[in-house]
């Protein structure tokens, strides 16, 4: 995965703002969007992408419309994202500000990090799918569930992945630092209604294609290209004071900002991704190219069967790798947190269900046939993945890649499946993965409440106005459920 340079922030951001002037997309913007990122507790960064030229500034302050502070006038060129770095700041405090052009935009609001005790809330969704469009996914009922995250007033939101597929991009010899900048700048137009107020982190998906496997050596191939489109377009954190993570530069990218992890309030918070660090193909992929696919992803009348995909059968071949994995066991040994929470695109990257596949590979220790294979698989590893979770009181393991809300439990932690925030044909996809637990149907969000006391969680549902019902309606809490504190289990 490294190279033999050493690659430094600074070229890393020349190598970004290369790939922008390659692009010059405007047409997926109106108007500028906003895009909060890496907040800690004395600072935040503002991504902002906008249509003109200009010259911009943020004022804010602790008060609604009263703005004591305000950054140093910066110049922004066209569809040439411009980071905007809010320094000095209070800890633990909700700031109002705005963004100004030539006249002042809208008050929106951030919140530092949360002291222990304090209550507060986060939010979560799963893969939104914009390729599939109404198979998966409806631009409006996407603006529809981002209004309904806004109204929640969380701190911060993730999302799981496959929010940026690109195989379509490259299976139909379309692939381009220009389109795949669309891909990137088409998601600022709804995940910025959010996360102009609600600091936004990413978690890879299988589609993303931002994997290990795809490196060639070259500046231009696949996981590289993607990487610095979501890195230009998306403020991620990278190891610093506040946060930890990757620290393994990608050649000719830098650091990935793959997996990383906070504290805040009374939770710690780790993501994770098996896609940048697994030598073989972790899910669907680019494998091997397929027939032509229409805008729906069917087959063109034709063209053919599809190819095989490429991927490994090999499920001991995926992994989060050596260097991650003492990261994530340190991460969790260190955590004095009263709640832990865990993120990823799914078990082991791949596959259907929760529970049902939590005993597999490094995941479980088993492999398919039931045998353990794990001391000698991952010689030097401590436990698999769900063991070293219960060791250290996981509180809930959140994960997309199946396209239904399914709430489970194994050996006390909360396996937590997220909901399509876009689905118009509210459908319960791969309900046959889950063997137990609570299952239902999309479209929405998780909110998720952080007390001293308790987390609750609640699935926001969200309905197109043309469906809405007596039963159903826009906003709804469909499903709510509580944990208390978790304590490690004794030795």
């Amino acid at each position: 995965m490294t190279g033999t340079k050493s690659f430094t922030d600074a070229a890393v951001l020349l190598a970004c703002i290369a790939i922008a002037a390659l692009a010059q997309r405007t047409r997926s913007l109106s108007e500028p969007t906003q895009i909060l990122g890496r907040p800690t507790d004395t600072s935040i960064t503002l991504s902002v992408l906008s249509p003109d030229d200009g010259e911009v500034f943020v004022e804010y302050g602790t008060r609604p419309g009263i703005y004591s502070s305000k950054t140093k006038p910066t110049a922004i060129s066209a569809s040439k994202p411009l980071e905007i770095s809010i320094e000095h700041l209070q800890p633990d405090t909700l700031y109002y500000y705005r963004l100004n052009r030539r006249q002042p935009g809208e008050e929106c609001t951030f919140h530092t990090q949360r002291k222990p005790g304090s209550a507060f809330t986060f939010g979560v969704q799963g893969d939104s799918h914009p390729e599939r469009r109404d198979r998966m996914y409806q631009p409006d009922l996407y603006r529809l569930t981002m209004q309904n995250v806004i109204k929640a007033h969380p701190d911060f939101y993730l999302t799981l992945g496959d929010d940026f597929s690109i195989e379509q991009l490259y299976n139909r010899d379309n692939f381009t630092p220009e389109t795949v900048a669309d891909v990137y700048i088409n998601q600022r137009s709804f995940l910025g209604i959010a996360a102009r107020s609600v600091p936004l982190f990413l978690v890879n998906g299988n589609h993303e294609e931002a994997a290990r496997y795809l490196l060639n050596g070259k500046p231009d191939s696949v996981p590289v290209t993607v990487g610095r489109a979501r890195l230009l377009y998306y403020p991620l954190p990278a190891p610093d004071r506040f946060y930890t993570g990757d620290a393994e530069p990608v050649e000719y990218l830098g650091l990935p900002r793959d997996y990383y992890a906070w504290t805040w309030g009374d939770a710690t918070f780790i993501t994770i991704d098996p896609y940048w660090h697994s030598p073989v193909q972790v899910d669907a992929g680019l494998g091997q190219k397929g027939p032509k696919r229409d805008d729906k992803g069917e087959v063109v009348k034709g063209e053919g069967k599809k190819k095989g995909d490429g991927r490994s059968r090999d499920g001991w071949g995926i992994t989060m790798g050596d260097t991650q994995y003492q990261w994530f066991k340190r991460t969790l040994e260190q955590s004095k947190a009263k709640y832990k929470f865990v993120f990823a695109h799914h078990v082991n990257g791949t596959g259907r269900g929760g529970v049902e596949v939590a005993d597999l590979n490094e995941w479980g220790g088993r492999s398919r046939n039931g045998d353990w294979e794990f001391d000698k698989k991952r010689p030097g590893w401590e436990l698999p993945i769900h063991q070293l979770m219960v060791k250290h009181g996981v509180t809930i393991f959140f994960q997309g890649h199946d396209h239904v809300f399914a709430r489970q439990e194994k050996d006390g932690v909360v396996y937590q499946e997220t909901p399509n925030p876009a689905d118009s044909t509210y459908s319960a996809f791969n309900r046959e993965a889950y063997r137990s637990g609570d299952v239902l149907p999309n479209a929405g969000f998780l909110r998720v409440n952080v007390s001293p006391a308790a987390v609750k969680v609640d699935y926001i549902r969200g309905w197109l106005p043309k469906d809405e019902t007596a039963e159903h309606k826009n906003g709804e809490t469909a499903f709510s459920y509580t944990v208390t504190p978790r304590k490690a289990p004794t030795k």
